[in-house]
């Protein structure tokens, strides 16, 4: 590897550092009380430094939005293959479900956290990710009427009516708030509820 290679791996390296602290300081004390001064800390580098590759706290927090859904995008695209729309929309709800679990910051960050969208939206006009996640929903969905479910129904809401129950159980076990729930069903009550879920969807 010759020296300009070796230096933007390092520059790589360096700025996924920065989004890597982020991300978890964000988690830890929430958007508003997590500086970049606090960031600049944690990877043992002045605040100067992450001014290099960040405009502020918000350009950072989109990176980590942005870098969040297409993660979870990816997971779902491999899911295309799936021949009957229907068992493919089971198998992203599976999916949504493992993807909260496997990475809780991002998930928080995405759709828990309270940050300042509206300000976010102004500075970046083209802040895709999350429409583009949403439409593949869609797309599923409509495809699935197409084969004849979901007679009657408005494609974009029910695909927006699948999300938030999804959303609502996985934000409930994450936030920890699934412990009105038996016990012993307190760790997998995202997984049944789907179930039942998927059970009331093929009725309908």
């Amino acid at each position: 590897m010759g020296t300009k290679e070796r230096k933007l791996k390092e520059k790589e390296q360096l700025r996924q550092s920065i989004l890597d602290a982020a991300r978890t300081l964000f988690f830890e004390r929430g958007y508003d009380h997590t500086s970049i001064r606090a960031i600049a800390e944690r990877i043992e580098y002045s605040p100067t430094t992450i001014y290099l590759y960040f405009k502020d706290k918000d350009d950072l927090f989109k990176a980590l939005h942005d870098e969040g859904f297409g993660v979870m995008r990816n997971m779902f695209i491999k899911l295309m293959e799936e021949p009957d729309p229907f068992e493919r929309l089971v198998k992203m709800g599976r999916m949504y479900i493992e993807f909260a679990e496997k990475y809780p910051e991002y998930y928080d960050l995405m759709f828990l956290m309270r940050a300042p969208m509206k300000g976010m939206e102004e500075a970046h006009k083209e802040w895709n990710e999350g429409e583009n996640t949403f439409h593949l929903l869609q797309s599923v969905v409509a495809e699935c009427q197409q084969k004849g479910h979901f007679v009657g129904h408005d494609t974009e809401v029910l695909a927006f009516c699948i999300w938030s129950m999804m959303h609502g159980m996985v934000s409930l076990k994450i936030r920890e708030r699934s412990k009105v729930i038996t016990e012993a069903k307190q760790p997998f009550i995202p997984h049944l509820g789907l179930e039942d879920f998927v059970r009331i969807l093929r009725k309908g």
